[in-house]
């Protein structure tokens, strides 16, 4: 599940990139900006070709997203919403009250015995400050350890990325 979803993730971002003129050009700058450490030479002299008065925004965070699939590979009753919302509201909201967004999705993954599932899923969409990610990155495993524990899953897919937040 996790490369077919996260390829999939990448591709609607693309498609949603290359949709807009104006953000083709302005992504090469918001990307160069993730980093706050100097820039040699190179690096700035590549990024000074893109919109030089595009004010950069918000602050260094780490985007976690994590794909929960519901059907069961012992046979069991799918993991149903409510099911899955006492889940979000006992392991997840206590390490991350500030927010979070939850998504509904269908996928697909090869599972250990090398058969195609096809599920309904959902998507856990975390934001945190950079800073955080390694107090974070315990919750997190602990989140998807307790998921597989807890609705017999092979697996939990996670997906990690810098990004700049501004609320």
């Amino acid at each position: 599940m996790a490369l077919t979803l996260s390829r999939l993730t990448r591709t609607r971002l693309a498609v949603a990139g290359a949709a807009t003129a104006v953000l083709a050009v302005a992504a090469p700058a918001a990307y160069a900006s993730l980093d706050d450490a100097p820039r040699s030479s190179s690096s700035t002299a590549a990024t000074s070709t893109a919109a030089p008065s595009t004010p950069v925004r918000g602050k260094p965070y780490t985007e976690t997203r994590l794909f929960f699939g519901t059907e069961r590979p012992d046979g069991g009753p799918a993991v149903t919403d409510k099911q899955f919302m006492a889940f979000i509201d006992k392991e997840v909201t206590p390490g991350f009250p500030d927010g979070l967004t939850i998504q509904d999705g269908r996928g697909q993954w090869r599972d250990a015995n090398g058969r195609i599932e096809r599920e309904r899923s959902y998507e856990l969409i975390l934001l945190y400050p950079a800073g955080e990610a390694r107090k974070r990155d315990v919750l997190i495993e602990e989140i998807r350890s307790d998921y597989e524990k807890a609705f017999a899953q092979e697996s939990v897919a996670r997906l990690d990325e810098r990004t700049r937040v501004d609320f």
